[in-house]
């Protein structure tokens, strides 16, 4: 049996469980919108061409083919752009690991963040900002490269925290005042091992219980507790974050407001 794509079986899943509670298109239709639905506003504009002199580009600015388009869609999930893969070995000849922090993938949806979208006849830069935040937030970080020829793996590892992920800087202007909680704590995290090509890979999934506090790997019938910092060593495909609503962030803004000032004044006491 070969080994199919998790995030391809997940949206899947999702879809058909919506269906099956009679969910329409609306949010509040099935217990599936409630829980993982968000908004995002996509704005895109095509690319001038290259060879277009200062007058043609003001020009062509005018028209309304080049006109920036502004849409609001749904989201079930928000796809995460890796970093391209180093092509080169280090000095000793091992394949490079790179990182990169989960607030730099994130950054996509600031609003401000374009990226150039190629098709066959044309360039369209695109860019996305949050609007509403889901009750849980899947994250889904796109490994896979496909071309006519084979699947090709990205290996880049993600650093980011397991707790308190803030994504206040991905909200609309209007949207943050509607916002008052906007961090989110990971509960589980899909990884996939190997080589992408079917049959070959295999999946394993951390997942938080969250009455004990303890993390757990399961790998088919296999379960081993682990550590925490074991999870953020690993190539991650899949997470799942639950939005915090202990403390909105005003609060926590207060909190770490406080402790600045009692650390500078033990600072300057020692002094």
């Amino acid at each position: 049996m070969l080994l199919g794509d998790a995030n391809e079986f997940l949206s899947w899943l999702l879809n058909a469980l919506h269906v099956s509670l009679n969910g329409k298109k609306s949010t509040k239709s099935s217990v599936i919108y409630r829980t993982f639905r968000g908004h995002m506003r996509s704005y895109k504009r095509k690319v001038l061409p290259v060879d277009a002199d200062d007058d043609e580009r003001t020009r062509l600015l005018l028209t309304e083919e080049y006109k920036e388009i502004m849409q609001e869609q749904p989201f079930l999930h928000l796809t995460l752009d890796l970093p391209p893969a180093p092509l080169y070995r280090d000095e000793f000849m091992q394949n490079i690991i790179p990182q990169v922090p989960l607030a730099n993938l994130l950054a996509k949806f600031s609003g401000l963040t374009e990226k150039e979208y190629k098709t066959y006849n044309e360039n369209i830069m695109k860019r996305f900002e949050i609007i509403k935040l889901p009750s849980f937030l899947i994250m889904f970080v796109k490994r896979f490269t496909k071309n006519h020829w084979y699947v090709e793996k990205n290996p880049t590892i993600i650093n980011f925290p397991i707790k308190n992920v803030d994504l206040y800087d991905c909200l609309a202007e209007d949207a943050k005042p509607l916002h008052p909680y906007t961090t989110y704590d990971l509960i589980a995290n899909v990884v996939h091992d190997g080589k992408p090509t079917p049959g070959e890979g295999s999946y394993r999934i951390q997942v938080l219980h969250k009455g004990t506090g303890k993390w757990f790997e399961l790998e088919d019938l296999h379960v081993k507790e682990i550590l925490p910092q074991m999870i953020t060593l690993t190539e991650s495909y899949i997470q799942f974050w639950e939005l915090n609503k202990q403390k909105t962030r005003r609060q926590r803004t207060e909190e770490e407001d406080v402790i600045f000032a009692s650390d500078m004044e033990t600072t300057n006491g020692s002094n």
